[in-house]
């Protein structure tokens, strides 16, 4: 077992990370006076691990979609009693996701941390499932999938994602389809447990008013050894090209919301440094200062609602803009022409520094929240880079690194306009 305190060069915040026996990483943040403790048990298991192998595999599995889902919603049952009861008897909330490239399960609590740790460790560790309780659950997430279908704001997103990528599974719902989780039984859900459940693959993440001592000596109770098996994920090649510039549905909905998507190149050896410099060059194109988002705003194109994001993840990098407009060929229209200006004229750095700052402090002050912390410390791992380094990274970043990305990756002929208007 080995032991490390990470520090940030910046602020000074430290946190403990713990390599296992078990081959399990923990991150143990201390926070002592805070009354809240959060904790996330989570694995590098989500929707897009649909084909996999390990090392003693000759060939790779390929699973249907929405197993990584389906397998979380499983595990909340035993065969004693449902994990959702023994957390309410502690008094704690808990709760599970998945999402495109992990599954985490988690708890918060101001009181009984070592017993909800205990409970969060154990049930995690102990698959139990029949064809019985399978097809229960099918029907289920069959309902889940259809609910999700119906609403505007995943279907705009969705169908946004089809439209720009070719083969990359980031396109398919998290929760699969009602075709493919029929596919699913209880054996391929034991072999995606084993594989992905494996202690090797998974982080412990913990936060708040905690003792490590006492996190350590429950993981040395509670946690299986387990061998490094060598797992391997991979994704089928995805050209640069998009698949269609623009796709409209109708709903009944009270105003019509679009996305306007920009497929970029991922970039896996400066993951973070490269999502940080997106975030600050769609804060800056976004910035209710602009002059384009006050013309856009008084002209009635665009409300309160726009704003953009980054989206990216392993083999898959987007910048989307998004709100609601009944004119959403004039945003796309706009920022084309935002994008040209500022390629053309530079970033103004003025605006640039305010920006950053802002960006910096919202960091800073998130070191302060029990649960914003301890779900940077997994995400962070999962993703490849140490909890404080997107602190370090964005204190860094200059107005050129922005212009570079801006007129580099913002291009017209790999932008997505995706629109669900009202009837």
């Amino acid at each position: 077992m080995s032991r490390e305190i990470i520090t940030s060069k910046r602020t000074g915040d430290s946190c403990v990370h713990v390599k296992h026996k078990s081959g399990l990483d923990i991150y143990i943040r201390e926070m002592p006076g805070f009354s809240t403790v959060y904790a996330l048990f989570g694995t590098k298991y989500g929707s897009v691990n649909t084909t996999f192998k390990l090392a003693a595999d000759e060939n790779y599995t390929e699973v249907p979609n929405g197993i990584a889902h389906f397998l979380e919603h499983k595990l909340f049952e035993n065969e004693d009693c449902g994990v959702f009861e023994l957390f309410a008897a502690t008094g704690a909330q808990c709760n599970a996701y998945t999402s495109f490239d992990k599954t985490c399960y988690l708890f918060s609590c101001t009181q009984n941390y070592t017993e909800n740790l205990r409970i969060l460790l154990d049930f995690v560790q102990k698959p139990y499932f029949t064809k019985e309780n399978v097809d229960k659950e099918q029907g289920i997430i069959g309902q889940e999938i259809c609910m999700t279908n119906d609403n505007p704001e995943w279907r705009v997103f969705f169908n946004m994602l089809k439209s720009m990528y070719h083969s990359h599974p980031i396109q398919i719902d998290i929760a699969g389809t009602q075709e493919s989780i029929a596919k699913i039984d209880a054996d391929l859900l034991y072999k995606c447990y084993d594989t992905f459940y494996n202690l090797n693959n998974m982080t412990l993440s913990i936060a708040g008013n905690i003792s490590e001592e006492e996190v350590l000596a429950i993981c040395n109770e509670l946690l299986r050894p387990c061998e490094d098996k060598g797992l391997e994920t991979v994704f089928p090649d995805e050209p640069d090209t998009i698949v269609q510039a623009e796709i409209t549905e109708k709903n009944d909905i009270g105003a019509s919301i679009f996305h306007l998507g920009f497929k970029c190149r991922p970039d896996s050896e400066n993951f973070l440094r490269k999502e940080m410099i997106a975030t600050l060059a769609v804060t800056y194109l976004t910035d209710a200062s602009t002059e384009m988002y006050n013309r856009l705003l008084s002209e009635e194109i665009i409300n309160n609602s726009f704003g953009g994001e980054v989206f990216a993840g392993e083999g898959y990098f987007s910048v989307i803009f998004s709100g609601e407009s009944e004119y959403p060929h004039k945003v796309r229209e706009a920022m084309f022409e935002e994008i040209q200006r500022i390629s053309a004229e530079g970033i103004d750095e003025k605006m640039f520094s305010r920006i950053k700052k802002a960006a910096y402090g919202d960091l800073v002050r998130q070191l302060c929240n029990v649960t914003t912390i301890a779900s940077a410390m997994i995400s962070s791992h999962m993703a490849g880079f140490k909890p404080f380094d997107v602190v370090d990274t964005v204190s860094e970043l200059t107005a050129e690194d922005v212009l570079q990305f801006i007129k580099s990756e913002l291009l017209s002929e790999k932008t997505v306009l995706s629109v669900i208007e009202k009837i």
